[in-house]
């Protein structure tokens, strides 16, 4: 299992905010686009807060993010559209509104059904305590 890639804040790039003491985002209009000529979703780290990052991901019909673990604990809340999250054997339907909390280094993958919406809205917040 060590070839499983473990992400870290710093995986999706610079923050588009950073703050000290309050910010307010407004995730669906900040999300990316999602691109269905990729294999893998849209990403956009939002905001490197103290204690947390948030992150926006936009799957289109079809694409997956493969096996992997956050060196972090994490919430991910589906904000649109529908989406496949499994540990292990056991594989959740996400719709808008659910959130799965996951302690640090629980290998995971996220799907997003062929038959979905176009635009599936995933928020990553990783729980970084720094």
């Amino acid at each position: 299992m060590s070839d499983i890639p473990t992400n870290q804040p710093s995986t999706f790039g610079d923050a588009v905010t950073t703050i000290d003491s309050m910010a307010i985002i407004d995730v669906l209009s900040n999300a990316p686009a999602a691109n269905p000529e990729r294999k893998v979703p849209a990403v956009t780290r939002l905001l490197s807060g103290k204690g947390a990052n948030l992150i926006a991901f936009n799957f289109a019909p079809g694409q997956r993010l493969a096996d992997h673990k956050a060196a972090h604990p994490i919430t991910v809340q589906c904000l649109t559209g529908t989406l496949d999250f499994s540990v292990a054997e056991e594989t959740i339907r996400l719709h808008p509104g659910m959130i799965i909390h996951l302690e640090k280094l629980v290998v995971h993958r996220v799907d997003c059904p062929n038959d979905a919406a176009e635009n599936n809205i995933l928020l990553l917040t990783m729980l970084t305590n720094e």
